[in-house]
């Protein structure tokens, strides 16, 4: 058994799972933009072939550590490439990092090109030539954290590449295949293929989706038309196997393509039409894509009806232009009228897939999304939004998502629970104050969102009670939606308060181009006590979402807070940048966020304690989700933060971040009461005891009235640096935290501390 790794754009990493074990893989792990698999030389040659959504295929051949140039050198010469590779054969090494590091890639990929090389002249007198376009083999380097680990590359080059297209030959940001074939099984078109439906691409551009749909239905392996492989060179490849697995290929095509119903596409531009007829040709399936000249004026099934089976009309799937590379989004939302329109009057009881970068654009249909999808094009984030045609409204009802509109202004859900989805159309329709919030609302998205892709920011705050009578903090967890909804003052009547929320909870999914039932709703009331931390529900349902290459659990139901505190992105940035190769302690550890920033940057040993085993349970589980497994390494601590610090040896920490609770009264700690207010000198006193000489302690309340007694800690070096910890989406509310760095100092600390 070969450990193997498949690559795939992110957010193709769940459906890649299920394509590789159906492909015979075992031991499948997801990670970021790819999944960790074992299996035979066979396994590896069906993904190669089969995989519609993988873009390239390493065979690891081991790992080392690798600290220095001169560490990774020694260890690439430990691996006999004469097993690998001819010496007057063809030779290219690609080079990745992972994790903070200045290490230049193609640095890293020389030193192992030159460990190649030099072992080859070293044995035989000759050596391998470097060929970057289709070398006989291609070497991969990853260096993780002082680890490299390094593989072949078996693929050779993206398996998105199928063979069909004419390089230069393309429409504008054309769609990827690999990223095409997802929005196709996202979509469903496998089952709607299967019971004989149909499928049309009303814009269908050079005709990706067209050409992957007929693949799909057809049973065509899309590595067939491919004239090069990474392994074809290489010298443990089994040309026998692949000739059979290349024959079995074929014979299926053959069988799978018999009474294949066409697949349409439309386009407007008569040079896309041509493209897209030339790929279908190339592809082999001129008779199973047909593309005619059509505008979304002329948009209609091009089957009588009929003549489709009951039960499976047929899926419209779409990837129209969204003002990112191909104009402004202002200057393409006529198209997405006018398709809203076409499909809601030809095409009842269709499924509707779109791909599209902007949740406006979405929205401008008309069309109401069952669901939706975060998927990446290139770099560019973008959604892929489900629609069933002229059913979404109804469907609700009769479900009962939702109560009668007329009802739902002095509805208030409960917390904890989705939101209950509005009616499509125009907010301004509901009246003055909706049609307010909602400008407001899509012109802080714009704004944040704009923002939030510059700093590859994919959890943030977008609206903050910016208008008094929606009194809302409306934050996006990637294609999910927490609400939060403020107390409202004493002068407010509750049934107008009231009325408001149920506004802006339909306008919410709306503006922010998601289904209702992916929008939270909680409500935040001044809590006397412990009160605040208690469970509100227990659905006990996690969604996972990203943060600076790190992953997270998310509950956006059961507590108050969601388990990602988003106003601390900066904090645990700063935090991860300290605590490089350092001991990292982290006290009310609650979810274990900062503790896996820490470890992924390359803390030497992190430490995180909470009284807690629901919270840290949970950053196990984080823990876990980012590959580091707690243990003598990454130590997790069910204690009393106080009681355990008093046992805890001194100076045995670099970094600690101190973020209690603003109060906690804990019933496994009976006695041991904590007030922020009160005690934070004792607290931070004694956690000093527990820094290195050298070290830096990171204090930080949510307490707005909090007020710190810098007199009591004089001795200290003390530097308030909340502003500089408040990210852009939270600048509003300058009080939703507050950040100060700690020392000894400066004639307690040895030479070569931290910076600030």
């Amino acid at each position: 058994m070969n450990d193997l790794f498949a690559s795939a754009p992110r957010g193709l990493e769940g459906l890649l799972s299920d394509e590789l074990r159906a492909l015979g893989a075992v031991d499948v792990k997801e990670t970021r933009a790819g999944c960790s698999f074992r299996g035979e030389l066979e396994t590896a040659y069906r993904v190669c072939l089969w995989s519609r959504l993988a873009a390239r295929v390493f065979l690891s051949l081991g790992s080392f550590p690798a600290a220095d140039p001169d560490q990774l050198y020694e260890g690439a010469l430990d691996v006999d490439w004469a097993e690998h590779l001819r010496p007057e054969g063809t030779l290219a090494v690609s080079a990745a990092v992972r994790g903070a590091s200045s290490v230049n890639t193609h640095y890293l990929a020389l030193r192992v090109k030159d460990a190649i090389v030099g072992q080859f002249r070293e044995r035989s007198g000759v050596r391998p030539s470097v060929d970057v376009r289709r070398p006989d083999v291609r070497v991969d380097v990853l260096l993780d954290r002082g680890q490299a680990t390094l593989a072949i590359d078996l693929s050779g080059e993206s398996l998105h590449r199928r063979g069909y297209r004419r390089e230069g030959e393309q429409v504008e940001a054309p769609l990827k295949e690999n990223l095409a074939a997802a929005v196709l099984l996202r979509s469903g078109w496998p089952e709607i293929a299967a019971c004989g439906g149909a499928l049309l691409d009303p814009v269908c551009g050079s005709g990706t989706l067209l050409i992957e749909a007929a693949l799909i239905s057809g049973d065509a392996a899309p590595g067939l038309l491919r004239s090069y492989f990474g392994f074809l060179g290489w010298l443990k490849h089994d040309p026998d196997l692949w000739g059979r697995l290349i024959a079995e290929a074929q014979q299926r095509r053959r069988a799978g393509m018999k009474g294949v119903r066409p697949v349409v596409g439309y386009d407007s531009d008569p040079r896309a039409v041509a493209l897209a007829r030339g790929n279908a040709g190339r592809a082999g399936l001129a008779e199973v894509v047909r593309v005619e000249r059509f505008g979304l004026e002329r948009l209609a099934p091009p089957w009588p009806a009929g003549s489709l089976p009951a039960g499976c009309p047929g899926l419209v799937v779409a990837n129209p232009p969204y003002g990112e590379r191909l104009g402004t989004v202002e200057s393409v939302r006529g198209l997405y009228v006018g398709l809203g329109e076409g499909l809601r009057n030809g095409f009842p009881g269709w499924k509707f897939g779109l791909l599209t970068a902007e949740a406006e654009l979405a929205w401008a249909t008309g069309l109401r999304a069952q669901r939706s999808y975060s998927l990446y094009n290139g770099a560019l984030p973008v959604k892929l939004y489900l629609f069933l045609i002229g059913e979404e409204r109804g469907r609700r009802e009769r479900e009962g998502h939702a109560p009668p509109r007329e009802a739902r202004s002095a509805a208030k859900p409960p917390p904890s629970t989705p939101a209950p989805p509005g009616p499509a159309g125009d907010a301004r329709a509901r009246g003055a104050g909706a049609g307010m919030f909602a400008d407001r609302l899509r012109k802080d998205l714009r704004h944040f969102r704009r923002w939030a892709r510059r700093q590859e920011v994919s959890c943030y705050r977008v609206y903050d009670a910016d208008l008094p009578e929606y009194n809302l903090a409306v934050d996006i967890y990637e294609e999910w939606v927490h609400v939060q909804e403020y107390e409202a003052p004493a002068t407010i009547e509750p049934e107008r308060a009231a009325h408001h929320l149920a506004e802006a909870l339909e306008v919410i999914p709306e503006v922010l181009g998601v289904p209702g039932d992916h929008v939270f709703l909680k409500v935040r009331r001044r809590q006397r006590g412990a009160a605040q931390y208690e469970r509100q529900d227990s659905t006990g349902r996690y969604h996972e979402v990203s943060e600076a290459g790190c992953r997270f659990l998310v509950n956006l139901t059961d507590y108050l807070d969601t388990g990602l505190f988003l106003d601390h992105r900066i904090t645990r940035a700063l935090l991860a940048e300290w605590a490089v190769g350092k001991r990292f302690l982290n006290l009310f550890g609650y979810t274990g966020t900062a503790t896996v920033r820490a470890a992924a940057a390359g803390a030497a040993a992190t430490t995180t304690v909470d009284l807690s085993p629901t919270y840290l349970d949970w950053a196990r589980r984080n823990m876990e989700l980012n590959g580091f497994s707690p243990g003598a390494a990454h130590s997790l601590v069910q204690a009393d933060v106080m009681a355990w610090l008093e046992e805890e040896a001194a100076h045995s920490h670099d970094v600690v971040f101190l973020d209690p609770p603003t109060f906690s009264n804990s019933k496994r700690a009976p006695g041991s009461v904590l007030d922020i207010q009160r005690d934070h000198v004792a607290l931070i006193r004694t956690a000093m005891r527990t820094l290195a000489p050298e070290g830096t302690l990171l204090f930080s309340t949510n307490f707005r009235r909090f007020r710190f007694d810098q007199e009591s800690l004089a001795d200290l070096s003390v530097t308030d640096i909340t502003r500089r910890t408040i990210p852009p989406d939270f600048a509003r509310n300058p009080k939703i935290h507050a950040c100060w760095l700690i020392r000894r100092p400066l004639a307690e600390r040895p030479f070569g501390t931290l910076s600030s």
